[in-house]
């Protein structure tokens, strides 16, 4: 097919890559612009040695053929391909103030009738609130989230009003529990220990309870696995496939600018000076320096205004992961647990932690050698300017700050899996300064905005901008909550209306 309109996209990230690989289908000739060496942004693992260290994935939707965001990933590339892990218990959360004949560990199961039956036999009195929760997530999986409706959300034809009048039933369970936390749900239990889980279920932090429930209606038919390999695979899987439809990708050509002429995108001029001119332009990157240091803030109104001072939404937090690799398989204990500490662990950027996050990789034997595994900390940050500003200002202070707060994660580890100290082959800490140098993500967020207690309520985030024509924003950024799915679903989202506005009838083939 021939090309008659170009794209210029920045970032190669998964929505990048995605978009890239939409238009490609469509006839466009694309061209994505990379500040990096390789693709994946955010979806990414770095080699250590002989280990690798994973930054992202840690469970996939659309893991199952019955699954829309199957469909979705279907369309782009051959996702059967993949070999995926599906993991029976979510989470192992160690409690500190209550158990249960002497167990203090609750495990969020992912089979729904097992989670079920598990907490009723924890509390048999608390029938009606378990049934309320399980059942929630058994509505969830009746309908088709999200729906692929072609140009939604126009409603142009029957088909489309058809399909959603019948989402109204899934939009009114979301309405029943918009505003519900796990805090909030944690107090209808006359259990003192499934309080307490609950209100552990996401590290202590108060968040909508759907942010479990939802993803845990797919983990429940095995749609929410992990793709073995990796990130970085699972990115250059995605890569590939763009390059063999016709599309290019240009590694290490930062963006310096968006150019236009009479508020209309046309084009791109690149860290080197050199100047790109396309039809249309997709941002993938970042959209603090996409609205405000690529367009330099001319294209904004109140609402744009109200996000960069975090009125509208607050960013997503950032992370300090703390990753080893060990002469160890570790196959005994949870691939993931959280468990409570003594003593407050302070992080140099000033956070509290009250509670310590493990990922055991035991389960994909090819980020190690064989007889041993990774093991990533996790630990989430707001103060990620701390980290950014340290790296610029004062490098071997930044490096120190890294090391030593290294050294303390590994004694609490230690303490708690006896004798892995001695066992340890590789070290390595990546920072909020880290995410912020690959990435441009605004105080190195690694999902873009928080999402609001009302878990499905209208993004103020726009994919376009006022006033400025031929340009759009896809990726994490758009919809609060971010993600992989979000990803995937803001590119198809964006490529059909740049196929609207072009006067071609999208197509996934």
């Amino acid at each position: 097919m021939s090309s008659k309109y170009t794209v210029n996209i920045i970032g190669a990230g998964i929505s990048g890559l995605a978009t890239g690989l939409y238009l490609q289908m469509n006839g466009f000739k694309t061209e994505i612009f990379e500040k990096q060496s390789k693709c994946g942004g955010l979806c990414t693992s770095w080699q250590r040695g002989e280990y690798t260290f994973d930054g992202c994935l840690h469970w996939l939707l659309g893991s199952y053929k019955d699954s829309p965001f199957y469909k979705i990933w279907k369309e782009l590339i051959d996702i059967d391909k993949i070999e995926f892990e599906n993991h029976k218990i979510r989470v192992s959360i160690e409690l500190k103030k209550n158990s249960i004949n002497g167990n203090k560990i609750f495990c969020l199961y992912t089979n729904i009738n097992q989670l079920e039956e598990y907490m009723t036999g924890i509390s048999p009195e608390d029938i009606k609130v378990i049934k309320k929760f399980t059942d929630s997530m058994r509505q969830i999986q009746k309908y088709e989230v999200p729906p692929l409706i072609d140009d939604l959300p126009f409603f142009k034809s029957l088909k489309q009003k058809t399909s959603f009048i019948k989402l109204l039933p899934f939009l009114f369970i979301i309405y029943k529990w918009k505003n519900i936390t796990n805090y909030s749900f944690a107090k209808k239990f006359k259990s003192a220990f499934l309080k307490e889980a609950f209100e552990l279920l996401f590290g202590g932090e108060i968040l909508p309870l759907l942010v479990i429930s939802f993803p845990l209606a797919f983990f429940d038919k095995s749609g929410a696995g992990y793709p073995l390999g990796g990130s970085y695979k699972f990115s250059k899987i995605l890569e590939e496939q763009y390059i063999s439809k016709g599309g290019k990708v240009n590694y290490n050509s930062g963006i310096k600018e968006v150019i236009t002429k009479n508020n209309i995108a046309q084009g791109l001029i690149l860290e080197n000076d050199k100047n790109v001119f396309s039809d249309f332009v997709v941002s993938a990157a970042d959209w603090h320096y996409t609205v405000f240091n690529a367009l330099n803030g001319v294209y904004i109104n109140k609402t744009i205004q109200k996000l960069k001072e975090q009125k509208k939404l607050k960013l997503f937090y950032s992370v300090v992961q703390v990753s080893l690799g060990l002469n160890l398989t570790l196959n005994e204990y949870p691939h993931f647990f959280r468990f409570p500490l003594d003593e407050k662990l302070i992080s140099p950027d000033g956070s509290n932690y009250e509670i310590f996050e493990v990922h055991i990789y035991n389960y994909d034997k090819s980020l190690a050698p064989e007889g041993k595994t990774v093991v990533t900390m996790r630990f989430y940050t707001k103060n990620g300017n701390h980290w950014i500003n340290l790296r610029n200002s004062n490098s071997e202070k930044y490096k120190e700050e890294k090391k030593q707060f290294a050294v303390k994660a590994i004694d609490i580890l230690n303490a708690k899996i006896e004798g892995i100290k001695e066992k340890i082959e590789q070290i390595d800490v990546a920072t909020p300064a880290s995410y912020f140098r690959y990435t441009n993500n605004l105080s190195g967020s690694i999902q873009g905005w928080l999402p609001k207690n009302n878990f499905f309520s209208l993004s103020p985030v726009n994919c376009e901008l006022p006033g400025l024509k031929n340009f759009y924003m896809t990726g994490h950024w758009i919809i609060p909550g971010g993600g992989l799915p979000v990803a995937i679903k803001t590119a198809r989202d964006i490529s059909q209306k740049i196929c609207r506005k072009s006067g071609i009838r999208f197509k996934t083939n």
